[in-house]
């Protein structure tokens, strides 16, 4: 083969050390990095994402390339690991939106992990929206608990959506969120992720774990991120299921924010640099006196500035 020289192209699939690149000759090419990337100062474990643009250079081998710059983003969304290590990783780039999938049994999925994916989302400008999954494990009781679960996000401006991936409940909605957008799955492993793609793409077959009987936490069983497209329009970055995430990026005295109920009410508060913790005059801390903040993202809020990892 000759060298045909530059193409520009898409990340659709980041095993760690290879990644898979779309190129807009319509050829998928299996590419490795240029190594300079690696002395950009960029500070993540991986210096290119699911979702870039990128541009590559053929080599000689049929279907293998080198990927030799990296376009800007149009935003991208990071984790960073709460365990010693601390490494941060982005999960997708140049996304449309981000869904979150949680279920509130088997396993389940803490308010605390929630607050932190959504002020992620915020923090980069992505619309972030809830998928609430296992509708079929629900009783009467059950459901009354799920609405009021939901009706905390609701009520700030969050789209949430109750869907059964086993039964096919309420796909149709999902279908019409999804389609033609570029949308990244994430949460926590075991909420059924892989058997909602299925659903939605039914000739992927991803692989899907059983619950882990001795802790309820998910078996992972997506190993690496990958862009799904869909049949009726659009794409999915299926991400590995996360059993953690930790808040990257973000100033303490910035984080309100990213809070919609917080930011709100900031300019109420007596002090313009207040910290919605302990100042006299706080519109915040009034606000959740009145129950008018929902005192679980409150008490988030807090466990967040604090930099505390334990809610997940």
């Amino acid at each position: 083969m000759t060298n045909r020289g530059i193409l520009k192209g898409l990340v659709t699939k980041s095993t760690g050390s290879w990644y898979q690149v779309l190129g807009e000759d319509n050829q998928r090419y299996e590419c490795r990095i240029k190594g300079k990337f690696r002395i950009k100062g960029i500070k993540t474990t991986n210096p290119i994402a699911v979702g870039d643009r990128v541009t590559i250079e053929p080599e000689q081998e049929e279907g293998f390339a080198v990927i030799t710059t990296l376009e800007p983003r149009k935003n991208y969304i990071i984790r960073r690991s709460i365990n010693l290590s601390k490494q941060t990783q982005i999960i997708g780039a140049n996304l449309d939106q981000a869904l979150l999938v949680v279920t509130l049994a088997s396993p389940p999925t803490s308010m605390g992990f929630i607050d932190r994916f959504l002020v992620t989302a915020e923090a980069y400008s992505i619309p972030a929206v809830l998928v609430f999954n296992k509708l079929d494990l629900f009783s009467d009781e059950g459901l009354e608990i799920l609405h009021e679960y939901q009706s905390v996000y609701t009520k700030i401006g969050y789209t949430c959506l109750e869907v059964s991936a086993l039964e096919g409940t309420n796909l149709t909605s999902l279908h019409a969120l999804l389609q033609d957008k570029i949308s990244l799955v994430s949460g926590h492993s075991g909420v059924g992720k892989s058997t909602l793609i299925n659903a939605l793409i039914p000739d992927i077959s991803l692989k899907t774990g059983q619950i882990s009987s001795w802790s309820d936490k998910g078996k992972h069983t997506t190993t690496f991120a990958e862009m799904l497209d869909l049949p009726f329009g659009g794409s999915l970055i299926d991400t590995p299921g996360i059993r953690e995430l930790g808040v990257v990026d973000i100033e303490p005295q910035e984080l309100s924010h990213f809070f919609p109920e917080m930011r709100a009410l900031m300019n109420q508060c007596r002090f313009n640099n207040c910290r919605h913790i302990n100042e006299p005059g706080c519109a915040v801390m009034e606000a959740v006196e009145q129950e008018e903040i929902d005192l679980s993202r409150y008490e988030s809020y807090l466990s967040i500035y604090h930099n505390e990892d334990s809610r997940h």
